[in-house]
């Protein structure tokens, strides 16, 4: 029974970032500062260190947005933002440590992630953790394109 406690516990403390996600206010924009400051500290590491990182906290995400979300008994809780912080990063890949681009891409997961464009918004119906964490990973996939393209014609230099 204690076991299960902990486990609880270490569920909700990771699926709020440390209880970020239950900052009264805009939780999902914290989650989302929350992904910008685990850029900053993943900035000087190899591609494959941020892509590890990144891949431990999607399966960390699924591991743990399930049980909050079972123990809360509320489809996607707001407490949730572990999504946001993968979105983020996904949204950040591949990208210089640059503040416009950050910015930039801030905004433009921030608006995504609220739009949820196709097929985002089938996903976030798929139960438990998958509903979760799917449709703010699309919206990070859409911000890296969008920031992609955006560098690519040096529209922001």
């Amino acid at each position: 029974m204690k076991f299960k406690k902990v486990i609880d516990f270490l569920a909700c403390a990771t699926s709020s970032v440390l209880f970020i996600g239950y900052l009264p206010l805009a939780p999902g924009t914290f989650g989302s500062i929350a992904g910008i400051g685990i850029f900053y500290l993943l900035k000087d590491t190899t591609f494959l260190a941020y892509c590890a990182f990144l891949l431990a906290i999607i399966v960390l995400g699924l591991a743990s947005s399930g049980r909050t979300e079972r123990l809360l008994n509320k489809k996607d809780p707001g407490c949730i933002v572990i999504d946001e912080v993968a979105g983020m990063l996904i949204a950040l890949s591949f990208m210089p440590f640059d503040f416009k681009i950050i910015f930039l891409g801030f905004i433009i997961f921030r608006i995504l992630d609220t739009l949820k464009p196709f097929p985002a918004a089938r996903f976030e119906h798929l139960p438990g953790a998958w509903g979760i964490m799917t449709d703010d990973l699309i919206a990070g996939i859409y911000t890296n394109i969008v920031l992609l393209l955006i560098l690519k014609l040096k529209m922001l230099v």
